[in-house]
């Protein structure tokens, strides 16, 4: 019978390179990910944090050439007047309307319905953005 010999003595000679540098990209890996998930963290606690105002539109209905009913809901702090601004453009995406709205009311959820005039037939509507009273764009 031959003996067949498969690899080192374990623990005789240390770790091979390949551990090592696996270890080593591991570690690496592993500070590069908590850092990224770091700065992600931070980005979207900034963004979130830092909007004192926000709305959404619900839904918003085509009333004539001149006009555009939106429902808007509104969060913000109760003690909070905000101002939002929507945009309604044409179908050859040209501005038909633009208005800012002021929500005074001493609630932190507004649902409301505006009235959007516009100089032409709206087929679409977005939120521009919100924002406190008071504070410039």
């Amino acid at each position: 019978m031959s003996a067949v010999r498969e690899g080192l003595p374990e623990g005789r000679y240390g770790r091979s390179a390949d551990e090592r540098a696996d270890r080593k990209l591991k570690v690496v890996g592993s500070v590069l990910g908590v850092g990224l998930l770091a700065v992600v963290g931070w980005i979207g606690w900034d963004y979130v944090g830092g909007q004192s105002v926000s709305a959404e539109v619900i839904k918003f209905q085509i009333v004539s050439d001149t006009e555009v009913k939106v429902h808007l809901e509104v969060r913000k702090d109760a003690s909070v007047t905000g101002v939002c601004t929507l945009d309604s453009q044409d179908q050859d995406h040209a501005e038909v309307g633009r208005a800012d709205f002021t929500f005074p009311q001493k609630a932190s959820r507004v649902d409301e319905m505006v009235t959007l005039r516009t100089t032409g037939r709206a087929t679409m509507v977005q939120l521009v953005g919100c924002q406190e009273a008071g504070t410039a764009r």
